[in-house]
């Protein structure tokens, strides 16, 4: 027995089914760290790769779901490779001869995807239970990887059917307070709102246990949940800080969405999302229908500058996926 490939074989095996496992498995996880790695890398490239054309950009997460399961795959025929390769004791059924490296990870490659076809077998002992064990890591791949697919493809469309619901009430955030305006107050809005905080809040679980559909972008401005989330974010700043308070939206429903809104930028963490360096647009009460009460433009600039941070976060993820910010011809530089 070859002590170093057997080592060597546990060692890729042991990592890959702990990254697996964290990444499909663990909901509070995330991603695991090879999983992460790989996936900020692969982006990188993507994105300098694409130069931000929008349906090559659109790509990039499946490609990088497509990336991970095959890395999966490949760790894991290569660490059963080279544990039987240490063993010596895979049997040749038709020529009786020793087996080449090709040969073992023919061996190990169709033990993992199906039970073997008889070609090559164990000898009597411990590598008959080694190989059933090869067996079950496969269909434990398998089974679960197929599982962690159909589980992001569902969360993609149900984050794009709540950037649909937003975009279908207006497109920046200036034209959505102004939509809102039933003419005596935003009475209009209160459903919405707690709708939008529900469904938000559903899609920050999803971007907890899925940090990859941060990758997901889409191709269409109306299907864009980071831009949409801005657009909601800054439209709820307009709300709170320039309209006068008698007119709002209920305070509760306004504090929940906001809470959320916070919840889904603390996920970007996870993908290595960072606040941006630049300042975002700085929009003002003048873009709002003259017939709508505001407040004083001083005061309203005053609480624009207390949320500079929470504003080049949102910024930083539209950088990340290589959007503009709404309600601007140009990207912001």
């Amino acid at each position: 027995m070859d002590l170093l490939y057997l080592i060597v074989g546990m060692v890729i095996i042991t990592f890959t089914l702990t990254d697996f496992i964290w990444t499909t498995l663990w909901v509070d996880g995330g991603a695991g760290p090879l999983t992460r790695t790989l996936t900020t890398a692969y982006w990188t490239l993507h994105k300098q790769a694409s130069r931000n054309h929008s349906t090559l950009m659109s790509l990039a997460g499946p490609m990088i779901l497509v990336f991970t399961l095959a890395t999966w795959i490949f760790l894991l025929w290569a660490g059963w490779t080279f544990i039987f390769a240490s063993s010596g004791m895979i049997v040749d059924t038709k020529d009786g001869g020793p087996l080449s490296w090709l040969e073992y990870a023919y061996f190990a490659g169709y033990l993992i995807f199906t039970l073997g076809n008889g070609e090559f077998a164990p000898e009597d002992g411990i590598w008959q239970i080694v190989t059933i064990f090869a067996t079950g890591t496969g269909m434990l791949f398998i089974t679960f990887g197929v599982t962690y697919l159909l589980q992001v493809l569902s969360a993609v469309s149900e984050k794009r059917s709540l950037a649909s619901s937003i975009s279908g009430i207006a497109k920046d955030p200036a034209s959505f307070v102004n939509a809102s305006w039933n003419g005596k107050n935003f009475d209009n809005l209160n459903l919405l709102l707690d709708t939008f905080a529900n469904e938000l809040s559903h899609s920050v679980s999803q971007y907890n246990a899925y940090p990859v559909l941060h990758y997901y972008r889409s191709s269409t401005h109306d299907r864009s949940l980071p831009i949409n989330i801005v657009v909601l974010d800054e439209s709820l700043t307009f709300l709170k800080y320039g309209i006068p308070n008698e007119i709002q939206p209920n305070t509760l429903l306004m504090q929940e969405l906001s809470s959320t809104i916070t919840s889904y930028l603390d996920t970007l963490h996870s993908s290595s999302i960072d606040a941006s360096a630049a300042r975002p647009p700085h929009q003002v009460l003048a873009t709002l229908d003259k017939a709508i009460p505001t407040v004083e433009p001083e005061s309203y600039a005053t609480a624009i500058e207390s949320l500079e941070w929470r504003r080049r976060k949102l910024l930083g993820l539209l950088e990340m996926t290589g959007e503009q910010w709404p309600g601007t011809t140009q990207k912001t530089k």
